[in-house]
């Protein structure tokens, strides 16, 4: 009876530790490179959300004409890293002072959006953009990360996912060229790309 009891209980317990998040912060190739190294990260898809039209294409969302923004899904353990620890890894990635895209990339489907689902991961969404904000020594309207509900998230075709992985020569020259990271280090300085706690 324990035994059973035990073999009951163990997959809902293991289902019940996983947590997920998604956020837009341009390109999902970047985003779920940089992401899917944090500990506790259990794996990053990236995708499409915050559009009006199910099961979007890569070339629907590209045309700007379905709403939706290139995301990431991240599924990760809250034993490990929390999602207030993962927002911080999240800002620290983008370039929040612009709403029209991010980098080279440029539209909608690029802006950054922190997709919340309930109301604890808005609360603390919220505590993570003014903590931005003040790290920045910037007013928080002058953010330009939306923070909304999730909706749905749809998976991006087959050939986007680990895409830094499998297509490293590619992925490399596209992030240099997109000036990517020249652009974290003007806004963030040394804490671009880290996790590391918010300065006072």
């Amino acid at each position: 009876m324990i035994v059973g009891a035990l073999l009951l209980i163990s997959p809902t317990s293991v289902f019940a530790a996983q947590q997920s998040a998604v956020l837009a912060g341009g390109c999902f190739w970047c985003m779920e490179s940089d992401l899917e190294k944090l500990p506790g990260v259990i794996s990053v898809e990236s995708g499409y959300s915050g559009g009006r039209v199910s099961k979007p294409t890569y070339n629907q969302v590209s045309s700007e004409t379905t709403g939706h923004q290139e995301v990431v899904e991240v599924l990760f353990d809250p034993a490990k890293i929390s999602y207030p620890k993962l927002l911080q890894s999240y800002w620290r990635n983008v370039d929040p002072l612009d709403g029209n895209g991010q980098f080279c990339d440029r539209g909608d489907s690029y802006r950054p959006v922190i997709f919340t689902d309930g109301d604890q991961q808005n609360t603390e969404a919220l505590a993570s953009q003014s903590a931005a904000a003040k790290e920045l020594g910037v007013s928080e309207s002058a953010l330009k990360v939306e923070i909304k509900p999730l909706e749905t998230f749809w998976p991006a075709e087959d050939y986007h996912q680990n895409f830094a992985e499998l297509n490293s020569v590619k992925y490399k020259y596209y992030r240099w060229a997109c000036g990517r990271d020249k652009r974290l280090d003007e806004v963030w300085g040394e804490k671009a790309r880290t996790g590391d706690s918010w300065a006072n």
